[in-house]
């Protein structure tokens, strides 16, 4: 089956089992109070993250060395984001993990290493083919 469509069907059914689960033990304001104030925190902590990683971006920049590593990261902290903003707690659990930058690292390190494999099998070309005509003056003045 296609793992889009597996999350797409997958990540309700957990959402809506952990409302009932937790909403049963904690109350249901308090389920929903939860989720607000899980949503507020970690926008406003993907904000002084991401504040860190445009920092460190900007450092990279002024060695002149491309930041690679904080375009990732602010990637993945901008999908933190709409995770935590998403009401639930396993969207709430995954964006806080990737808010981390411990375990953000972890992630990504393993995310990349995953992926690598799959892209270095493509054949790299150290020049390019194409055609070419010469025109002679004659020519452009006919034009």
């Amino acid at each position: 089956m296609n793992t889009v469509l597996i999350l797409i069907i997958g990540i309700p059914l957990i959402e809506i089992y952990l409302f009932i689960k937790i909403g049963s033990q904690i109350g249901a304001f308090n389920t929903v109070l939860l989720i607000l104030t899980t949503a507020v925190i970690g926008v406003f902590y993907v904000r002084y993250e991401g504040f860190n990683t445009l920092k460190a971006g900007m450092g990279q920049l002024i060695k002149n060395e491309i930041p690679v590593y904080e375009i990732i990261s602010g990637a993945t902290l901008a999908f933190a984001a709409f995770l935590l903003i998403i009401p639930g707690f396993a969207t709430d659990l995954i964006g806080i993990l990737l808010v981390i930058p411990y375990s953000r690292r972890i992630i990504l390190r393993r995310f990349i290493k995953k992926n690598k494999a799959k892209y270095s099998k493509t054949e790299s070309k150290n020049y390019i083919d194409g055609e070419f005509e010469d025109l002679s003056e004659d020519d452009d003045k006919k034009i």
